[in-house]
């Protein structure tokens, strides 16, 4: 599921979690077929495990334990 890019610019600590986030709703049924918006999609439930990755992944970036472990995320 994750994507790799070799000629895109870096965005960050946790770009690639976010993109294949936004990627998950973007083709989720809940936008497609019932015409929600993403947000409203994230808020009921949909991309659950790429969700709680991207909140691992900001969260790593605050906590000082990940000086030594290094980051979570790709």
């Amino acid at each position: 599921m994750p994507r790799y890019y070799e000629d895109k610019p870096e965005g960050g600590a946790c770009a690639g979690v976010k993109e294949d986030l936004g990627a998950c709703l973007l083709q989720s049924d809940c936008v497609l077929q019932e015409g929600k918006s993403p947000r409203q999609c994230l808020k009921e439930g949909s991309c659950k495990a790429l969700q709680y990755s991207f909140f691992e992944c900001k969260r790593s970036m605050l906590d000082a334990r990940s000086r030594f472990r290094g980051r979570k995320g790709y």
